[in-house]
């Protein structure tokens, strides 16, 4: 029986926007654990460039694309999470988002609530689930807590900063713009600071009085990693979850110790994801928050798959706010 078809992006060499290609390629057979999904709607993360240029290494030819939302078609004999005819919405590897139907292992496949649309859905799970263990794992910020959120205008700041606001913190945010900085203060971050104009480590420290923070996220890295240590109070927490700008320079763990015994976590969604005891938990608690209207997921860029080199364009120029997706 010859392959079912489908059409999605395939790279057969790293490197920039242009080397992804619109193809038709032959879906696999279902494995006794596995599941078909038709896709409604697929995210974009700044993860798909890493993985498109080659920081992050796969075989090729390479795929992308680590969520999505859509309908189960079809499940292997051992599935046992989802059924075909259910709305799921996924985050996390492996990589295969970006096409119109994929085969992708049921671990780490959820059920989408009704209330929440695909478009949504696509858009949330792997900012929403990032934010969901910084704030509660990575570091559990409380009431009162002063954060500094680096990209406080993008996808995962944005959520983030409407989350931060529930919880009752103190939010600093860094952003590239006026325009971002309204944006960011419209989710909730109460201090903005625009890091091309002004030394974000003194204007932490005068919005704190002096005490510094208990907790940076940092998903810039390189150009922001030890600047961000100076933000913090003794005792704080350093969160580095990305690296847009670069991955960071080797660390001497005696820094930490003279910049006041500070804590550093290098923290990825993969390790919740796989752990069905980690990940419902956080999915509930993320749908719960988005059902309650805590937190609005907020699409501002629509592409068609088929044009996600514009898309990634876009985002690498930081052209792109709050979250976009990717319609199959």
């Amino acid at each position: 029986m010859a392959a079912e078809k489908t059409k999605a992006i395939r790279i057969a060499r790293t490197g920039g926007p242009e080397v992804m290609e619109w193809v038709e390629v032959d879906l696999p057979a279902l494995g006794p654990k596995d599941v078909r999904v038709k896709h409604h709607a697929v995210g974009l993360n700044y993860i798909d460039v890493y993985f498109r240029t080659g920081l992050y290494q796969q075989p090729m030819p390479g795929v992308l694309g680590m969520e999505g939302a859509g309908v189960v078609e079809a499940v292997g004999e051992q599935v046992t999470y989802v059924k075909p005819g259910d709305r799921v919405a996924y985050a996390g590897k492996p990589p295969g988002a970006y096409a119109q139907v994929r085969v992708m292992p049921q671990d780490t496949l959820v059920k989408l609530p009704d209330a929440i649309s695909f478009e949504q859905g696509a858009a949330m799970m792997l900012q929403g689930l990032t934010v969901q263990y910084l704030l509660h794992d990575s570091y559990a910020v409380k009431p009162g807590d002063y954060v500094l959120f680096h990209a406080a205008a993008g996808g995962v700041g944005t959520f983030a900063c409407q989350w931060l606001k529930a919880m009752g913190a103190n939010i600093i945010g860094t952003v590239g713009s006026p325009e971002k900085a309204e944006l960011a203060k419209s989710y909730g971050c109460q201090h903005t600071i625009l890091y091309r104009q002004e030394d974000f480590v003194k204007r932490v420290q005068e919005i704190t009085d002096g005490k510094g923070c208990a907790v940076v996220y940092d998903s810039v890295g390189k150009d922001t990693f030890l600047k961000s240590l100076d933000c913090l109070r003794p005792r704080g927490t350093m969160v580095v979850y990305g690296n847009s700008s670069g991955p960071v320079d080797p660390v001497d763990v005696g820094l930490l110790a003279g910049k006041g015994s500070l804590r550093l976590t290098r923290p990825t969604l993969m390790t919740y994801v796989h752990d069905r005891s980690l990940l419902e938990p956080m999915a509930a608690d993320l749908f719960k928050q988005v059902i309650d209207g805590k937190i609005k997921v907020e699409i501002n860029q629509r592409y068609d798959l088929a044009n996600v080199v514009q898309a990634h364009q876009d985002l690498e120029a930081r052209r792109t706010t709050g979250s976009t997706i990717l319609l199959p």
